[in-house]
């Protein structure tokens, strides 16, 4: 179908206003262009009243944690959130309203975690931060009201990449029990050298007003040290040998996005190996159509499929 009129609006303002592509600036200038287009504040939900730092040890020194703990006598279960930002760009400011929503809305405790960022930090730096924030919850978490016997992971763009990659490594290392994983429109596959295009959706959506595979191939160059370590399946959960055994999935992606063809895949895989799965693809939207739900309904009806999803992985789940 046509691009929905409020991202055709968005585009023409980009067009006639010079917008630049991230991928023709400095990684310095790509940061200070990605800040500004962090959403405000959205004003079309409660927000939990309870927000709040904390710091945890990581592999590679203390790390920062924000809390989003809506009011409630009973502990709370708990959603790990990773903002996106290509792995280059982006904050715990990027993702303030997404995660203040989904804390109010399923309601639960929402972690979100400051991971470090390449080029300075390359994979499995911001990997090694979200597992590690994992595990810091998982033990700690009864200090501020957590329930930290139910536990999930989402994200955005290659936040939805850490989230897979995180519920990828707790199975494989035996750590904390993920109930669940909402990985929205996220990159789940290093792009072949030379910039071609593997997918259909990659070949399609080519518009430099958008997120395009020139764009997902300019974030996974810096977000490698080494071409190899993307054959690593915590770089590139599609790649894994095994899906069995990973957490329910809620996977959601958009017609106007490039990654669109390797979700689907993503899905068919996890499908594959026995893990439940429910995907959501979004026709008319473009990558990036989440953080946008003070404009948008059916963005907002995304926030509102994703806390159903939770509430029933976690009423679902047994005791212990």
């Amino acid at each position: 179908m046509p691009l929905d009129p409020t991202f055709a609006e968005i585009r023409d303002f980009r067009v006639e206003t010079g917008f630049k592509p991230l991928y023709t600036m400095t990684i310095d200038e790509a940061r200070r262009a990605d800040a500004k287009m962090a959403p405000g504040r959205w004003k079309w939900h409660e927000h939990p009243e309870d927000v709040f730092d904390l710091s945890f040890d990581g592999q590679a020194g203390e790390r920062s944690i924000r809390i989003y703990r809506p009011q409630s006598a009973e502990p709370l279960p708990v959603l790990f959130y990773f903002y996106g930002g290509g792995f280059v760009a982006g904050s715990l400011r990027t993702s303030d309203s997404i995660c203040r929503a989904l804390a109010a809305m399923t309601p639960c405790i929402v972690a979100s975690v400051d991971y470090r960022l390449a080029p300075e930090h390359p994979f499995p730096a911001a990997l090694d931060d979200c597992y590690a924030a994992v595990k810091w919850v998982a033990e700690h978490g009864s200090e501020f009201g957590a329930d930290s016997r139910r536990l999930a992971v989402a994200g955005d763009s290659s936040g939805g990449n850490l989230a897979a990659s995180t519920a990828l490594m707790s199975r494989d290392d035996d750590g904390p029990r993920i109930s669940a994983q909402v990985l929205v429109y996220p990159p789940l596959r290093n792009p072949p050298p030379g910039g071609d295009a593997p997918t259909r959706s990659m070949r399609k959506n080519i518009d430099p007003m958008f997120f395009n595979a020139r764009l997902n191939a300019w974030y996974w160059n810096y977000y490698l040290a080494e071409s190899a370590d993307g054959d690593s399946p915590y770089a590139s959960p599609l790649a894994a040998d095994d899906h069995g055994g990973l957490p329910p999935a809620m996977i959601m992606s958009a017609e106007y996005c490039p990654l669109l063809d390797e979700n689907k895949a993503y899905g068919a895989e996890l499908t594959r190996a026995g893990v439940p799965v429910e995907f959501h693809r979004y026709d008319g939207l473009p990558h990036g159509f989440l953080q946008v739900a003070a404009l948008h309904d059916r963005a907002r009806d995304a926030f509102s499929l994703i806390a159903g999803f939770l509430r029933k992985r976690w009423a679902e789940q047994p005791d212990g």
